[in-house]
């Protein structure tokens, strides 16, 4: 057994010491190659000496010893693990474990060199692509970060630097012959501006040019910009004028766009979302001449989505689809809004600028009947409240009559011949409009405009006297018509009360209660006015004579209820006017023979004076209405003003057969009481001033 282990040990010796002669014969083969290779990196990457000799030997002869290391380095890892206890020939795998990522280093060294060769090689014939892949190994090779020894070289930095420039060139050489391809220009002048893009119809020229740019991840957002604010951007939101030229120029295709620079608020100039769909498309075929497939997921139109679909959907969403929904009934029947929209969806799919996940404008579409509804129930109120904010002074003579079975001729008034503003006329055109518009429509929509026309009249209670409050409590004549068009209103929902409008019998009393009450308001106004000139009718100093106020006062009280009539008399219904101001100067004279009956003494020129002062009441008095005779109807106080005029002339005698023992026709008016402080005022106290005081009971 011996002898067997002695033998192969010295066999085990001999193959060590083979092992041990080969790795220093190829280690020194390494240095020597590394030198030659350290002084060609240092001369070209470092000291930028001019490169006189041909190195391409170098390539081959690394090749050739890369492979030989390796085969070298299995052959001692093998003996290494079968000798696992041979310290020698451990020291010498790990030193030439060493010499081997050397080799490695000056493998990758060379490797760039070639690489930067070839680079130069397919600029020279225009290979983009090729020049683009050869740059994508380089930066594979550079960037690697399992190698921290290459990153330690003295060279490492120029050849990053090398590389960068090379890369940044590579980007420049394609960005420019890109742009050659697809050209890409605009012009402004004054108040306009032309854009125009050019393709290329070479397709294999563009497939590379592009392929490489992807591929080099090339920033493609300044190209989109352009395109959204060029061209889609002013197909969506402006009047432009499209020309595509695919025959004009062989080499390329055509898109021509001009258009105001000037900004418009007209909407009239706002283009139909029809023709901006057809601009739309005209462009995307025109540029689906890029439109370049550069695998079975990428082409132009998908970058082109990834930085401008949002801004493109908001768009056609905000400036297009959202001023096209129909504004009335029969339009929103008639319109094929949601059918174009689903079309002009699955095109930009085709084109491949959407995806079939890409739902903004379909679903958009789906809400087209709800968004109409929305908008035309607020465009009714927007509207009617425009109209409510009208001015209430433009009028209109209104009155309508119904015929009867009496006779062809004859008819009966339902609502009295009065003035209205012609703003009420418009709302309830407006709302007859609305009750057109239910006929034929589903009762979803029948419901909600009904409820529009609720809302109208609620918005008219709350609306009408604050944005009219000034005027209303200024003006009679404003007042006065407000009250009519309450009145009219109420009269159109009683008119209409069949036909579903909501709350009527509410709205009709609130309607009824809002015009009356500032009627009413006014009236008072009216009345407080009056009282307060009266106050200037003071029979306290009348001694010798009434004096010259009094009879003013009485002519200035007369005016302002003439000022009244001119105002009230063609606009309010007949029977209103003549309540109204019938009541107006019952107060009048009501305060008048007030202040009268207070004097305790009322010599003859005094009294005569008052004579003259009722005078002139009983024959101005009666032209406030159309009817003279009207004011002993609605004047309550009208006779007693007329039997104090009598008592204020009269002797004794003739007031005490007026009063004839409580019989007589001053007892239609006056108290006994009232008589005889009159009697006692005009009259010295006499025996018969005393047996006509006895008389009066």
């Amino acid at each position: 057994m011996s002898l067997i282990r002695e033998v192969v040990d010295i066999v085990n010796e001999n193959k060590n010491v083979d092992v041990r002669k080969n790795v220093q014969k190829l280690s020194s083969e390494i240095r020597k190659f590394q030198d030659k290779v350290r002084t060609f990196v240092t001369n070209k990457y470092e000291d930028f000496l001019p490169d006189l000799n041909q190195y391409e030997q170098y390539h081959k002869d690394c090749e050739s010893l890369f492979a030989e290391t390796n085969d070298l380095l299995k052959t001692v890892e093998e003996e290494v693990n079968v000798q696992a206890a041979n310290e020698e020939l451990q020291r010498c795998h790990e030193n030439f474990e060493e010499i081997a990522q050397g080799l490695r280093v000056t493998h990758k060294l060379l490797k760039i060199d070639e690489l930067f060769g070839a680079i130069e090689m397919a600029k020279c014939a225009n290979e983009h692509l090729s020049v683009m892949n050869l740059i994508c190994e380089l930066r594979a090779l550079i960037q690697d970060p399992t190698d921290n020894i290459f990153k330690q070289l003295n060279c490492y930095e120029n050849i990053k630097i090398r590389y960068h420039l090379e890369n940044e060139s590579m980007l420049h050489n394609l960005k420019l012959k890109f742009e050659s391809l697809v050209q890409m220009k605009e012009k402004t002048f004054q108040n306009m501006k032309c854009v125009t893009v050019k393709i290329t119809k070479q397709e294999d020229e563009l497939h590379e040019i592009v392929t490489a740019l992807v591929s080099a991840k090339y920033n493609s957002r300044k190209m989109c910009e352009f395109l959204m604010e060029n061209i889609f951007r002013p197909l969506i939101m402006r009047p432009v004028s499209v020309n595509v030229d695919k025959e004009g120029d062989p080499e390329f295709v055509c898109l021509q766009l001009s258009y105001s620079t000037k900004e418009s608020t007209d909407e009239d100039l706002r283009p139909n979302y029809k023709t901006i769909f057809q601009h739309i498309k005209d462009s995307f075929i025109c540029l689906g001449y890029m439109n370049i497939t550069i695998s079975d997921t990428e082409c132009v139109f998908k970058i082109l989505r990834e930085y401008m679909k949002d801004t493109f959907t908001k768009l056609i969403i905000s400036e297009c689809l959202d001023n096209s929904i129909p504004d009335n009934m029969i339009e929103m029947n008639e319109s094929t809004l949601v059918a174009d929209i689903a079309e002009f969806n699955q095109f930009l799919v085709d084109m491949l600028f959407f995806v079939e996940e890409d739902r903004e404008l379909l679903d958009y579409g789906e809400k087209i009947e709800l968004l109409f509804r929305n908008r035309f129930f607020r465009n009714i109120l927007d509207n009617a409240v425009d109209i409510m904010r009208k001015d209430l002074h433009d009028m209109v003579l209104v009155s309508e009559k119904l015929s009867t079975a009496k006779g062809e001729g004859s008819t009966s008034t339902i609502f009295p011949n009065c003035m209205v503003s012609k703003s009420t006329v418009e709302l309830i055109y407006l709302m007859e409009r609305v009750l057109k518009e239910i006929e034929g429509c589903d009762a979803k929509v029948a419901q909600g405009l009904l409820s529009t026309i609720s809302i109208i009249l609620d918005r008219y209670l709350t609306e009408m006297p604050t944005y009219h409050a000034k005027l209303l409590l200024n003006i009679p004549q404003q007042t006065a018509l407000f009250h009519n068009n309450c009145m009219y209103l109420a009269y159109w929902i009683t008119k209409n009360h069949n036909k579903g409008i909501e709350t009527v019998s509410v709205m009709i009393k609130s309607l009824q209660h809002l015009g009356s009450e500032q009627f009413l308001n006014q009236i008072k106004n009216q009345r407080a006015q009056l009282m307060e000139i009266l106050k200037g009718f003071d029979l306290s100093d009348a001694v010798s004579d009434l004096g010259l106020e009094p009879p003013k006062v009485v002519r200035q009280c007369l005016r302002q209820l003439d000022l009244l009539k001119n105002v009230w008399q063609t606009i309010l219904p007949d029977v209103v006017y003549n309540k109204t101001m019938g009541n107006l100067l019952n107060e009048f004279c009501n305060e008048l023979i007030r202040r009268i009956l207070l004097v305790e003494d009322l010599p003859s020129a005094v009294s005569n004076g008052l004579v003259d002062v009722c005078t002139t009441i009983l024959e101005r008095a009666p032209g406030i209405f159309q009817d003279p005779l009207e004011v002993n109807v609605t004047v309550k106080s009208w006779t007693k003003l007329q039997q104090l005029k009598m008592i204020l002339g009269a002797s004794l005698a003739e007031i005490t057969d007026q009063w004839s023992a409580g019989k007589g026709p001053l007892t239609l008016s006056f108290k006994a009481d009232e008589v005889k402080h009159l009697i006692r005022a005009l009259f010295q106290n006499t025996n018969r001033r005393a047996i006509a005081l006895n008389s009066i009971v």
